[in-house]
């Protein structure tokens, strides 16, 4: 069933890891999705696009940097002339640069916090007149498990996941009259590039600390954000899906 039928939707970092398997999904849904990517990320996004119209979903790619206030306006600007409204967002823009806080140098902090949290309000700042106006939206944040519980060695990207939550209800109080829905997804250790390097023994004690026993995947995450996104959840705002094996309760 194609719930999105109709819909355009915006995904940021979506070239690769969790932001590529909700464009699929999303797109698989019926949605026409622009997947944003770094200039350096173009090459994977445009792969990304070419599987989502080999399965019958259309979309483009939009190269911009969301932690730069300049380019997000100047890119939806240009997506609301060409598609007329954006109707989902999906922040998952985010980058990871771990350090023991003491040795942490101030760019590495700033870098972090500018694309996984004002990279976020920046994008749902850009579209939130034209959602107002079209009295229609649904803004999904990714967050972090690590955002909830924190994690030695990342302290300014627990921060960061950790402020979109005070962004998530708060963005859902103020719009909600206008039938605008802001929601965050919080997943825990999945299976994406980010992981996939890490040695034997830390995923050994990363997955005794997860009930499930195993680690999560993209698609699963994906599936939570098209519900989020989808007319399924029309009664369901300013809250967090935890999608983590029982990691964190």
């Amino acid at each position: 069933m194609k719930v999105l039928q109709g819909k355009n939707a915006l995904v940021t970092g979506a070239s690769r890891g969790i932001g590529r398997e909700i464009a699929l999904r999303l797109a698989n849904a019926g949605a026409y999705v622009i997947l944003n990517c770094t200039t350096r990320g173009v090459e994977k996004a445009e792969a990304v696009l070419a599987e989502i119209r080999a399965q019958g979903g259309d979309g483009e790619v939009k190269a911009f940097s969301v932690s730069s206030s300049a380019e997000v306006d100047a890119a939806v600007d240009a997506l609301l002339k060409s598609r007329g409204n954006i109707h989902v967002l999906v922040n998952n823009a985010g980058i990871a640069k771990d350090s023991l806080f003491m040795r942490m140098k101030d760019e590495e902090w700033d870098d972090t916090i500018n694309t996984n949290l004002k990279g976020a309000a920046l994008c749902a700042r850009a579209l939130t007149r034209s959602m107002m106006k079209a009295r229609e939206g649904s803004i999904i944040n990714l967050s972090s498990v690590v955002g909830q519980m924190g994690n030695a060695g990342q302290a300014a990207y627990s921060a960061s996941k950790a402020g979109l939550f005070g962004l998530t209800m708060s963005l859902a109080k103020e719009l909600a009259s206008r039938n605008i829905r802001v929601n965050a997804v919080a997943p825990g250790f999945i299976d994406t590039e980010m992981t996939v390097d890490l040695p034997a023994t830390a995923k050994e004690e990363m997955l005794k600390s997860i009930p499930m026993g195993r680690m999560g995947s993209g698609k699963e995450v994906a599936e939570a954000v098209l519900w989020l996104a989808s007319p399924a959840s029309s009664y369901v705002t300013g809250q967090t899906l935890a999608i983590n094996g029982g990691m964190y309760m």
